[in-house]
């Protein structure tokens, strides 16, 4: 998975960094944890203040275009965010993740 930055832009009202990526990809579409993860180990910033609202795949390309937010602090993130976005991008439970295996 290559991840490019397209545009960047700080928001100083909301304290938070926006960003427009592009993914290339090989395979399935990653999914929104891959692609939070590949980008906050891209920018050293922690996973939990990275949000990703939106992806969009064209049919047979194997690219995606994100719309990303990277929050300065939790609290922030958490005042001005809807809660349906917040549960979207939870991170999975380890302990979920453990049971399923064990079935």
């Amino acid at each position: 998975m290559e991840i490019k930055i397209i545009k960047d832009k700080n928001n100083a009202l909301l304290d938070r960094r926006e960003l427009n990526i592009s993914v290339k990809f090989d395979g399935a579409t990653p999914s929104r944890n891959d692609v939070r993860s590949k980008l906050a180990a891209m920018l050293t910033v922690p996973i939990e203040l990275v949000i990703v609202q939106k992806i969009d795949n064209e049919f047979g390309k194997q690219e995606i275009n994100a719309y990303v937010k990277i929050y300065e602090d939790e609290a922030r993130m958490k005042q001005v965010e809807e809660a349906y976005v917040l549960e979207r991008n939870k991170l999975p439970e380890p302990e979920a993740a453990e049971s399923e295996e064990a079935e």
